[in-house]
């Protein structure tokens, strides 16, 4: 299987954390931006759906959602490979001879599900013009900073982290790998008025996964049995995932994510923002944050 081979691949290397570029001011890994005029090149198809969020905001899980029900709840199928075989990383360049994202992608006949963190105007033309559908998922900022500041800490595919205060500030002036959380989500949901977006949050996730999951059924002009439903409820829950080889990214040799750092799926709360930020620093970001988000139309909830 492809997977075993790209398994296989993954463990011949050590990696080593990239260097930073930009594109149109998004810091981004270098060998993303060394590849820009591919990535930005792609040709979707109209059967594609793209799956976005900025970093550590639930895509794996929307992932597993999706796959789920293309597969009509037919857990099997699901593990048929690890995530990022099934829905190849749009952007993704990892060192060679492991293939890229837009290589897995181009093995795949459509309709394919598509993975990125891309902001919306770093998006790839081709599926604006074939009226592709998309999926966003955004969290709290609070949450996604804290979640984002472990996933790096284990991950050699991008930058180290430095210490948690040096990373919060990093957050706020929105220099961290994809670029501003604050640009992202803001622009994805501008985006929604243009084109097929469905804008899910991930705290609506957490407070009922399966009226979201019906969301994301109707958008993806699905109609499951109810019984159907409760599969993929019960298969995508924060504890099934994160017991599930295929979902938690222990594939993946400890050379490239090692989880004895910091396990993948490590909470999935919300609010866990509270055992982080000290009472200067959420005050701080209180300040930022109203500042950047108020006439948005956004609202985000930080605690259930």
């Amino acid at each position: 299987m492809a997977f075993e081979k790209n398994s296989a691949l993954f463990q011949s290397f050590v990696m080593q954390r990239p260097q930073m570029g930009q594109v149109l001011g998004v810091p981004l890994d270098q060998n993303i931006c060394d590849a820009w005029n591919d990535i930005w090149n792609f040709r979707a198809h109209p059967e594609d759906v793209l799956l976005a969020s900025y970093p550590k905001a639930g895509i794996t899980w929307m992932q597993e959602v999706v796959d789920m029900i293309y597969q009509e709840g037919d857990t099997n199928k699901c593990l048929r490979a690890p995530t990022y075989d099934r829905h190849p990383f749009l952007e993704a360049v990892p060192p060679k001879p492991v293939p890229s994202g837009l290589q897995l992608a181009e093995e795949m006949e459509p309709p394919r599900v598509l993975k990125t963190h891309l902001p919306i105007q770093l998006i790839p033309p081709s599926f604006w013009k074939q009226n592709c559908k998309v999926i966003y998922v955004a969290r709290n900022a609070k949450d996604s900073l804290v979640s984002y500041f472990h996933f790096q800490r284990m991950t050699k595919g991008l930058p180290d982290p430095g210490t948690w205060d040096d990373y919060f500030m990093a957050f706020l002036s929105g220099t961290l790998p994809w670029g501003s959380w604050f640009d992202h989500v803001n622009g994805w949901w501008k985006a929604k008025d243009k084109h097929r977006v469905l804008y899910v949050f991930y705290e609506d996730m957490k407070k009922d996964l399966r009226l979201e999951i019906q969301r994301v059924e109707s958008f993806l002009d699905k109609d499951l049995p109810e019984e159907v439903l409760e599969k993929i409820c019960q298969h995508t829950t924060f504890q099934a995932m994160k017991e599930n080889p295929m979902a938690n990214y222990t594939t993946m040799p400890t050379t490239v994510m090692d989880q004895s750092v910091s396990p993948f799926m490590r909470k999935g709360i919300v609010g866990d923002w509270k055992n982080h930020f000290l009472v200067a620093q959420n005050e701080l970001f209180d300040w930022e944050y109203k500042r950047r988000m108020d006439g948005t139309g956004l609202d985000f909830c930080t605690q259930i």
